[in-house]
């Protein structure tokens, strides 16, 4: 992978986390079940944090 690669990976991963994070906030507010939409916010803090180390490796 390059790092405009990985950059764009990274980008992608945040407007993700965003989308969800607001819809979160929607189905709390109406007393939904959210346990997956929390469990895929946790995968892509991974995701981001391993796009991340990837990032550093290369400088």
């Amino acid at each position: 992978m390059t790092k405009k690669e990985i950059e764009a990976e990274i980008a992608e991963l945040k407007s993700d986390y965003i989308r969800i994070q607001g819809d979160l906030e929607k189905a709390t507010s109406f007393s939904v079940n959210t346990s997956a939409g929390e469990k895929k916010l946790i995968q892509i803090e991974k995701e981001l944090a391993e796009c991340n180390r990837k990032l550093e490796e290369m400088e």
